[in-house]
């Protein structure tokens, strides 16, 4: 058995999340102009990438199962190509896995880092408005009507000087 479907399935799953990838970075511009009715498009577009990631992401596990039993090794819990590439005879078939591979991490990772600074951005965004309600919010202890501390405007300690 070849690796040839494996290689689509990483491929397939390297071009989905450089979609996802993109989405990610219009989000992070979205935030930045708080355009809420975009963000809630983008979040549509991203939940359905995100099904589709796992649909092939379930594929090549079952893909890399069916490899590792043609091959006589009983699979893990947890099929990896990883585990392929150990069990793989042919060089050429190693490196164009392993590249496919490293390929599809590289995007993960850049996907990572740009969720991570969304977070951060939304989280940020969140304690502007929180500060902003805080400002325009008048605190309970502030507001004190008592007639003890309410005093009359006193004549006898003027300090005008009207002859200045």
């Amino acid at each position: 058995m070849s690796i040839e479907k494996i290689l689509q399935s990483l491929t397939k799953l390297d071009m989905l999340h450089k979609s996802l990838l993109e989405i990610a970075y219009k989000k992070t511009e979205v935030i930045k102009t708080g355009d809420m009715d975009s963000l809630n498009q983008l979040l549509k577009d991203e939940q359905a990438h995100v099904a589709g990631i796992s649909q092939l992401e379930q594929q090549r596990q079952t893909e890399v199962t069916d490899y590792l039993r043609a091959k006589g090794i009983a699979p893990t819990d947890n099929p990896t190509v990883a585990l392929v590439l150990e069990n793989t005879n042919t060089n050429e078939e190693k490196e164009q896995l392993g590249a496919a591979r490293n390929k599809l991490l590289l995007t993960i990772e850049t996907l990572k880092y740009q969720n991570d600074l969304n977070q951060k951005l939304t989280l940020q965004s969140l304690q502007f408005v929180n500060l902003t309600l805080d400002t325009l919010r008048p605190k309970p202890d502030q507001i004190n009507y008592s007639k003890s501390e309410v005093q009359a405007p006193s004549t006898t300690n003027n300090y005008f000087d009207s002859q200045a």
